[in-house]
């Protein structure tokens, strides 16, 4: 009989440990969910500024119509990358489609913004300053959103990497999650676009 109370109470034990590390695995999780949900709203924000920058600069820059198309272009595409993103956080191929379609709206922005550059009118407008000070304060919180992201996704994938945890985040599937980080082989992409009037 005391053996069997032993046994009972060490499956108890046992029992609180897995569910104790199991729910700090999904803590850990949100936790980073939460973060790439910020990571969302600077980028929407950002998103809802450039339409404002291109038509702002549209009057000025009439012969650099394709300038303004691919920015438009790029911006469509970052949304696509940022929609798939949401759908799975931490998804590698997300994190990469994502990381890949904000360099390429970096790109076009930064070309805009060298063009609007030669347009001593365009970088007077009082409303091309005001978005461009609000574009780099949207690019700096993105910058701010997506450290702490990848904080979040470093905790998580510690929790689930060590040992007792690992076992459980092997039972349960808690997969890896990936960092949105910047591809080695794209230093462009670490080049924030240049607002400065």
């Amino acid at each position: 009989m005391t053996i069997l109370l032993i046994l009972l109470a060490i499956l108890v034990v046992v029992g609180i440990w897995a569910v104790g590390v199991y729910n700090g695995l999904v803590t850990s999780r949100n936790g980073y969910k939460n973060a790439f949900a910020q990571i969302d709203v600077q980028l929407q924000r950002r998103f809802d500024l450039i339409p404002n920058l291109v038509e702002t600069a549209k009057g000025y820059l009439k012969h650099e119509r394709e300038t303004l198309d691919a920015v438009i272009a790029a911006r469509s595409a970052a949304q696509s990358g940022l929609a798939a993103a949401k759908a799975n956080p931490g998804d590698p191929e997300a994190m990469a489609a994502l990381a890949a379609a904000q360099g390429q709206l970096n790109a076009g922005l930064g070309r805009l913004l060298a063009v609007a550059e030669a347009y001593p009118d365009l970088k007077a407008n009082q409303n091309m300053m005001q978005l461009t000070e609000e574009l780099t304060s949207t690019e700096n919180k993105v910058a701010f959103a997506r450290q702490a992201f990848n904080d979040a996704v470093m905790s998580f994938n510690n929790k689930r990497e060590v040992f007792p945890s690992s076992m459980i985040a092997g039972m349960f599937d808690f997969p890896a999650a990936t960092q949105l980080a910047i591809p080695a082989d794209r230093p462009e992409m670490r080049e924030a676009p240049k607002v400065q009037f």
